[in-house]
């Protein structure tokens, strides 16, 4: 499996649903790193975690996550020697906890799901931990029985407070103090008790000023009543700090002693919810478990894409048993790249166990590669064609696809010449199906379409068609051959009767018509020809011209009389156009002086010192020459 295909067939949409179905980062990251596997217990393994998940959750049973939403960063903080907040030990004892129940969860619903409690019985408890956490800490705090030490302290501080907001109170309702005050309350400013003191006043109050406003019109004193009860309290709250800090390292020692065990249980939590993303995701497109074959066998019974929400037509699709290869035609827009797309998706889907959208008797192979060339993937970079980037895909596919492989074709051999394209088409789709590998492709071409007719291992499908209304109808038809939609389509568009019965016969025999027509040519005609012949020779070598379909200038480099053309050169190339979409500008000779080589004007500067360095004999230019000459010979 290659990135191309990956992204061509939108697998990583896909995921993208499936990871919005986690609880938690790290489930997210496990299912991004899950691995592809087409090996048959690998696979099967996963079905079965992802039907007990899914048998639960159709119980209407939930998984009793908790605690799971940074989990991780705390165990790589513990490990780095920091200790964890208040809040983050409640985290943690809320994931400690959260592992004892779901191991009690899997173990009362273990008839559901065998599997997945098995799974259970490596999540260890720690139930010592969690009560000492909830007791230490209430209300995202240390609370003050975390410790006797830490309840005395808190004891002295709330009886200092007091103390300090008595003596305020007393102040500020002394009759004396009333005209220095500015606002009658106590405020605290640096972790001290103050006053608000009208700035004029400041001298008046015995006291030290803890701060001013930003105004300066107000500062905040501490009186000296309570200056040696602040300082008491501030001692206080250092060790008050220093106990916390204490009962905090505690906490984070005993996590830490056990972080191997928690650890384990994160990665089975982890798993868990991983698994309970996939069994939501399949929950939610009503998806079933195919069964499984490693013969490259496909059969969709009524699949539909799964990113396709609404009023997708159910594809019934079957390759790899009694042919290994299908050939599919219809017309564009049709729905054959959502096919193709449809295919490879589900089968990529079914290594990572997840459930398909489609109905009961499903039945996948399982492929160690699976490979797309699907749309245009042009490299404007490269300078490549279109043709050029599928076959280079093609070749890539070529090189690296195993035996067991899904081999994926949109359009295969389009692109250039249809005898060519259709010859290395076949040739192609020869050599990926003598690998052993199962080959779909679309085409328009009839001889591909032939070859699958009259080959014993490959059939045709269509895609069907309303020829009353000429719209598509997106539904596979195994074992049928497209009918030609462009007869259909002109005949609607009623083209003559007798062109389109000559087309059809061209299709079955190519004994073409090809007697020369004799057409008398009057005197009207000949005139017009004269009078258009002669308004294009107006236009003459170097006049500026206005390009009227793209409102902007260039030069006219001929005039080209027999197809009533004139040749501009515009945006440094050539364009022949015809001369009613140009409009005179300025004349040449009232541009350039008379002896002016108008040659030069549609040369570069660099075809212009070539053509000056070979004149005066230039030795490196004619090597360049010679060098050029040899390219083009290979």
């Amino acid at each position: 499996m290659n990135l191309t295909t990956i992204e061509k067939i939108q697998f990583n949409q896909v995921k993208e649903q499936i990871e919005r179905h986690c609880v938690s980062s790290l489930g997210k990251k496990r299912f991004k790193k899950l691995q592809l596997n087409a090996k048959p217990v690998v696979v099967t393994t996963r079905y079965n975690e992802t039907e007990e998940a899914r048998a639960l959750l159709d119980a209407k049973l939930t998984m009793p996550f908790m605690g799971l939403s940074s989990i991780d960063v705390f165990m790589e903080q513990l490990e780095k020697g920091l200790l964890l907040e208040a809040s983050s030990l409640i985290d943690v004892a809320d994931f400690l906890r959260s592992g004892r129940m779901i191991r009690r969860f899997m173990e009362k619903y273990e008839s559901l799901a065998p599997t997945l409690t098995m799974y259970a019985r490596s999540i260890s408890e720690f139930t010592e931990i969690e009560d000492e956490i909830y007791f230490s800490i209430k209300n995202g705090q240390v609370a003050d029985e975390a410790s006797k030490e830490l309840r005395r302290i808190r004891r002295l501080i709330a009886e200092k407070e007091s103390k300090i907001e008595e003596r305020l109170s007393k102040f500020l309702k002394n009759k004396d103090n009333q005209k220095q005050i500015q606002e009658f309350f106590v405020s605290k400013k640096n972790e001290r008790f103050t006053i608000p003191i009208k700035a004029a006043y400041k001298n008046q109050v015995a006291g030290t000023i803890i701060e001013t406003s930003s105004k300066g019109t107000t500062v905040f004193i501490e009186p000296t009543a309570v200056t040696k009860l602040n300082d008491e309290l501030a001692i206080l709250k250092v060790e008050e700090s220093t106990e916390i800090y204490q009962i905090l390292a505690t906490l984070s020692g005993l996590i830490l002693e056990n972080l191997v065990p928690i650890q384990l249980n994160l990665e089975t939590i982890a798993e868990y919810d991983m698994i309970f993303a996939r069994g939501k995701y399949s929950r939610l497109i009503q998806g079933v478990t195919p069964k499984l074959n490693q013969r490259g066998y496909i059969h969709l019974v009524n699949a539909v894409h799964p990113l396709i929400e609404a009023n997708a037509v159910p594809l019934n699709f079957t390759v790899g048993e009694d042919y290994r290869g299908l050939i599919i035609t219809g017309p564009n827009a049709g729905g054959k790249t959502v096919v193709l797309k449809t295919v490879g998706l589900l089968a990529l889907m079914t290594l990572l166990g997840i459930q398909l959208p489609a109905d009961e008797g499903t039945e996948m192979g399982l492929f160690e590669g699976i490979f797309v060339d699907i749309g245009d993937s042009q490299s404007l970079e490269n300078a490549l064609s279109t043709f050029s980037s599928h076959i280079q895909n093609i070749a890539d596919i070529m090189q690296v696809a195993p035996r067991n492989s899904l081999v994926l074709f949109d359009e295969i051999g389009s692109g250039t010449e249809p005898n060519e394209g259709a010859a290395l088409a076949i040739a192609i789709l020869e050599e990926f199906y003598q690998r052993g590998n199962i080959v779909v492709a679309t085409t328009h071409y009839g001889e591909i379409k032939r070859y699958s007719e009259i080959h014993p291992d490959f059939i045709n499908a269509a895609m069907a068609f309303d020829q009353a209304t000429l719209t598509p109808l997106y539904q596979l038809l195994m074992g049928e051959s497209g009918e030609s939609n462009a007869l259909w389509i002109a005949k609607k568009m009623n083209l003559k009767e007798h062109v389109i019965q000559q087309a059809q016969r061209y299709m079955e025999d190519k004994d073409y018509s090809l007697t020369k027509a004799s057409i008398p040519k009057n005197k009207t005609m000949i005139d017009s020809q004269t009078e258009r012949a002669e308004s294009v020779s107006l236009l003459k070598k170097g006049d500026r011209v206005l390009l009227l379909d793209y409102n902007e200038n260039g030069l006219v480099f001929e005039d080209n009389p027999l197809r009533e053309t004139v040749t501009v050169f515009y945006r440094n190339d050539y364009h022949e156009v015809v001369p009613k979409r140009l409009k005179l500008e300025v004349l040449a000779t009232d541009l350039y002086p008379p002896d002016y080589d108008l040659s030069t004007l549609f040369t570069s500067y660099t075809e212009r010192k070539l053509d000056h360095d070979i004149n005066r004999g230039s030795k490196k230019a004619l090597k360049k020459i010679h060098r050029e000459i040899k390219q083009q010979d290979r």
